[in-house]
């Protein structure tokens, strides 16, 4: 039987596909039988030999290719793949694992719907009620409880990337249990414990410079220095920020799409988006003075000629 989980959720595959493996006895046995395969340049033969090897003290075979749709193979190779799957032993499992979305006309989407021994499901990132609703079981999944507003928060601020927001419930839930009685997870909390959510006020000033609303981003800076954040750890993300600006606005001149300038700076997809929604209200140029200007502010902070609060206040008034 052949498998395609295709979709940006490439959490719920793997889960779907964890689910999947479990039905096919002995963990240990199926490992030894599992072939893992990258689709980019992959010839066709070589899945097709994979699937026909007979499997060793196991009943079935595991074939699991990646992104071999997304690579676009040649239209023999996808038709050698499309004659070859109906005809598929009955000792193979071959799951297609795609992050991209295919379109419901796809040949081997349309084969998996209408073949006997296929199977086709698409993971799309899940947003809005669906994605705070699934927040909210997996965290009592994982023996916690959540407020509503922490539960916004992590949506807001996180995306809907359903494997970084695991490892924040996962880090959320463990801090709770430390004491004696576990409280509900709280705003604050995720605010303390979730650099993204850290740096969401970051993002909101910065947005504030952007649209020069000199009132909003003292006010965000204020609020800030109140909750106990450290001066130099908000200058920090500051330096951080924009030099994330920079880098983006030089990647999108250079023709990049999101994806490619994820992999470029080393980010996250989801905070590759948001900066480079932030970017548009920047020159370049702007961004490389303002960067200046934040080394000046490091040097004078340094060699005692200003405090840092101080300097941050006027940085802010000055930026906007």
């Amino acid at each position: 039987m052949f498998y395609i989980l295709y979709g940006e959720d490439t959490y719920s595959q793997q889960a779907t596909l964890t689910e999947l493996k479990n039905k096919l006895g002995d963990p240990e046995m199926l490992s030894l039988n599992t072939t893992v395969l990258d689709g980019h340049g992959l010839a066709f033969g070589e899945v097709m030999n994979a699937c026909n090897a007979f499997p060793f003290l196991s009943p079935k075979r595991l074939i699991i290719v990646h992104n071999y749709f997304s690579a676009k193979p040649a239209r023999e190779e996808m038709d050698t793949l499309l004659a070859y799957l109906p005809e598929l032993p009955d000792s193979a499992r071959l799951f297609f694992l795609e992050s991209d979305q295919l379109s419901e006309k796809h040949p081997a989407i349309k084969l998996a719907q209408s073949s006997s021994n296929g199977y086709a499901k698409f993971f799309g990132r899940l947003q809005g009620r669906e994605l705070e609703r699934w927040i909210f079981q997996r965290c009592e999944a994982l023996g916690g409880r959540i407020h509503p507003r922490a539960v916004h928060l992590l949506a807001v601020n996180a995306g809907s990337d359903l494997q970084l927001l695991e490892n924040e419930l996962t880090k959320l839930v463990l801090y709770k249990g430390l004491r004696e009685e576990p409280e509900q997870i709280i705003d604050l909390d995720v605010i303390r414990l979730s650099p993204y959510a850290a740096e969401a006020n970051i993002f909101d000033l910065v947005d504030a410079l952007g649209s020069r609303n000199s009132r909003r981003a003292a006010a965000l800076l204020q609020q800030k220095l109140a909750t106990g954040s450290e001066p130099f750890q908000i200058f920090a993300m500051f330096i951080r920020q924009f030099r994330l600006l920079i880098q983006v606005k030089e990647c999108l001149a250079a023709g990049m799409n999101q994806q490619e300038i994820a992999r470029t700076i080393k980010q996250h997809p989801f905070v590759v988006g948001k900066i480079m929604q932030q970017s548009a209200s920047f020159s370049l140029d702007q961004l490389d003075s303002i960067y200046r200007h934040l080394l000046e502010v490091d040097i004078e902070v340094k060699t005692g000629r200003n405090d840092l609060v101080t300097a941050l206040n006027i940085l802010v008034f000055s930026l906007a």
